[in-house]
């Protein structure tokens, strides 16, 4: 039975009330489907933290007491921490609500300069509070941004000559899981980051997500056909087109219309 006490709202709550007094941390903000404004039943809560460098974990016994106080903690896992990350991560599930219901906390390092907060990549992230203005909104550097994404493009045609045909290998081999794993990682991946190049650059290395959103609706429907293959035989078919289609996408990108979109 879900905990009709534990909603989005009451999960903010208690995360603010207990984290807003820490004399270390400079801000809290939402990110994720609220800053894209498409929250619905299905989304996790995406909190973002600001803290000093040095006390960065300290953070995270504060914000579990308080979950901790709104329902007991059912579920915790800690990401691993990336040596290019500026930040921490955590994902909760509080007992008796949705499972999808997931609290994904970061606490960034106060000094990292990246703290995903560009409004053209990254949506209309959502303050719960801001000491004296600690955390400012970047504006999206463009030159850096294209001259990453040319070089991408560069590199993502010479992914595709190379390892392309290693699907067709293990096809030839009949080795069906190898060869659908490769189609979905390599042909259906370049063809989708090819894609998103073309229609909405701005997030052409996000993979799948939000493609539902950014993408034509005709554009989507081919992807989700590509995407279910039949059974053995109707693989080859979809490989050609895929190969064809990514070749094709790749040629219409226009250099220089990225810097209009973004």
């Amino acid at each position: 039975m879900a905990n009709k006490k534990v909603s989005h709202e009451s999960i903010i709550k208690v995360l603010v009330d207990a984290i807003e007094p820490l004399e270390f941390v400079h801000a809290l903000w939402e990110g994720g489907a609220v800053a894209f404004d498409r929250l619905d039943k299905w989304s996790d809560i995406d909190i973002c933290v600001d803290a000093a460098d040095e006390r960065v974990e300290d953070v995270f016994p504060v914000a579990e007491a308080a979950l901790e106080a709104l329902a007991p903690i059912e579920l915790e896992f800690d990401v691993p921490p990336a040596s290019t990350h500026g930040y921490v991560q955590a994902f909760y599930r509080l007992k008796g609500t949705s499972r999808f219901m997931l609290v994904d906390f970061a606490v960034f390092k106060h000094s990292e300069p990246n703290k995903l907060l560009e409004p053209e990549i990254h949506g209309n992230s959502r303050f719960h509070f801001n000491k004296q203005g600690a955390v400012r909104i970047p504006a999206l550097d463009r030159a850096s941004f294209l001259k990453r994404m040319k070089a991408r493009m560069e590199r993502l045609v010479l992914r595709f000559d190379t390892f392309s045909c290693f699907v067709e290998k293990e096809i030839n081999r009949e080795n069906w899981i190898e060869a659908m794993d490769l189609y979905h990682r390599v042909i259906l991946g370049s063809l989708i980051e090819s894609l998103r190049m073309l229609y909405h650059p701005v997030h052409y290395d996000f993979g799948a997500r939000y493609i539902h959103y950014e993408l034509p609706v005709d554009v989507v429907q081919r992807l989700v056909d590509l995407h279910f293959v039949g059974d053995r035989c109707d693989l080859p078919g979809k490989v050609k087109e895929a190969e064809r289609w990514f070749r094709r996408t790749m040629r219409e990108i226009d250099p220089g219309l990225p810097a209009q979109q973004l």
